[in-house]
């Protein structure tokens, strides 16, 4: 039988833009390869049936390169740590492929660790297994609690003793394939600026309006200068929602330099992430974040940051006036977004009574406020993890919440100030219960299933599955872990 993803049909979108942009690259060729993971929910996406995907046909793709060529290391430079750096782009990856989705939208295959480009500088080209493992982690638990993200198609391990600062050395190889809404960065554009090839931005730009944001350009008459209004304007939306998602979620993704942001507003690339065990707006994931620049709480002021150096290379063909009023509209979004998002991990709509905003707004400040007096502060058996107090209001809802306040209880211990938020708080849950129709009760209780996952991928998780791996070869675990999160 032929191999269903040589039997995809591939769009050369990327490779069309021109070698101004990438390099063409050979993949490294690896002693071993044994897969670990594939996505069969990707494969729907591309609307092939994993029935008819074997293992096999994942290797001899994504494993030892077979098929679609030519492979593109996409040229692009970034801020780092608030820092330019120009000698970026691919190091250790390309674009194997990209492919049109059965929703329509173009997808990129992009690997990881396939080895050394001209962008690679002193580096091997290659992943470790452990980052690949975490990469498919991270990526699924975000899917799981509704925030736009990359996905990972696979995982092969290669054979290989790779060595690292930052893990027991040698440790093991792999590749990774990432499938994500576009490759394209921030940095694709800073690095055209960087060169002063406004001419550049221009092709980039249009080409990035018409495979990602082509409803703009429907709009009649046609007026490119209201059609680049409106591309900025929809990213610094997405952005805006992106990052209110994060929050919600209790991630800290920790490395968010330019290079890192998505010219589609979709989340991706993840390294030293976290999910964070207690609400610490100071909590850093990344070692080396020694000014905690890229703290939890600190992450909606990066990304507005990351917007606004993205006007310099698109000020070239761009008014400074159009970029400003986009991103004027930011906060606005990330609000509207994070509302939303934390309403529904209550269980809760956005109810219609006029004072309904407000109680909601007062809601979620009380929630922060409670799981805050349960972190740092306090130690022990009065500490209410963030992900913790989630799960325990799904596990304890009942419709009787609704007829009598003093019913609305969940099992913690707490301490005398913690106890009279939490009073505060389940009066104003109680008020929004009766602000319902009683008939929408039981959608409460559906809410804070769908929205709050039983498990979470904290970090003890994360190694105790690496630990199986390591000491066992034993990967049931790590497969066990992922449906738990999925489900």
């Amino acid at each position: 039988m032929s191999n269903p993803f040589l039997q995809l049909n591939y769009e050369p979108a990327l490779e069309n833009l021109g070698d101004e942009y990438f390099d063409i690259v050979t993949a490294a060729k690896f002693p071993d390869h044994i897969l670990r993971w594939r996505n069969d929910r990707v494969l729907q996406t591309l609307g092939l049936d994993p029935t008819q995907v074997c293992d096999r046909d994942f290797i001899e793709v994504f494993g030892t390169f077979a098929g679609v060529k030519p492979f593109l290391a996409l040229r692009y430079h970034g801020y780092q740590f608030g820092q330019y750096n120009p000698n970026l782009g691919d190091g250790r990856g390309f674009i194997y492929g990209q492919v049109r989705g059965i929703d329509g939208e173009l997808y990129d295959m992009g690997t990881k660790g396939s080895g050394r480009t001209p962008h690679s500088r002193t580096a091997d080209g290659k992943l470790t297994l452990k980052g690949g493992v975490r990469e498919v982690l991270a990526a699924e638990a975000l899917e799981r609690l509704g925030v736009k993200t990359s996905r990972c198609l696979s995982l092969i391990e290669t054979g290989e003793g790779l060595y690292r600062g930052d893990e027991p050395s040698p440790t093991r190889s792999s590749v990774m394939v990432r499938f994500s809404r576009s490759h394209i960065r921030f940095g694709t554009f800073e690095r055209l600026h960087y060169i002063n090839r406004g001419d550049l931005v221009r092709k980039l730009l249009d080409h990035v309006i018409e495979f990602y944001y082509p409803h703009l350009g429907l709009s009649q008459p046609y007026n490119q200068a209201e059609i680049d209004a409106s591309f900025y304007a929809e990213l610094v939306e997405r952005v805006a929602r992106l990052t209110a998602q994060w929050m919600v979620a209790g991630f800290c993704h920790a490395v968010l330099n330019t290079d890192n942001m998505s010219i589609t507003g979709e989340s991706f690339d993840y390294g030293p992430f976290a999910f964070i065990p207690t609400y610490d707006p100071q909590f850093t994931a990344a070692y080396f974040d020694y000014y905690g620049r890229y703290a939890y709480s600190n992450q909606p002021a990066v990304c507005y940051w990351n917007l606004e150096m993205l006007q310099y290379p698109l000020k070239m063909v761009m008014s400074q006036a159009n970029l400003d009023l986009g991103l004027a509209k930011f906060a606005d979004y990330y609000r509207q977004e994070y509302t939303t998002k934390f309403c529904l991990r209550l269980g809760l709509e956005s109810p219609t009574p006029p004072e309904s905003p407000v109680l909601i707004e007062d809601l979620i400040s009380l929630t922060l406020q409670l799981l805050s007096k349960s972190g740092a502060e306090t130690k022990g058996e009065n500490q209410i993890g963030y992900h913790d107090f989630f799960i325990k209001l799904k596990t304890s809802f009942n419709p009787n919440w609704r007829e009598d306040v003093q019913n609305i209880v969940i099992e913690a211990n707490l301490t005398p100030e913690q106890t009279e938020i939490w009073y505060q708080w389940r009066s104003l849950y109680h008020q929004l219960l009766n602000q319902m129709p009683i008939s929408q009760i039981p959608q409460v209780r559906d809410k804070l299933h769908i929205y709050n996952p039983s498990k979470i991928l904290l970090r003890p998780e994360i190694e105790a599955v690496w630990e199986k791996i390591t000491i066992d070869d034993n990967w049931q675990p790590f497969y066990d872990l992922i449906a738990e999160i999925q489900a």
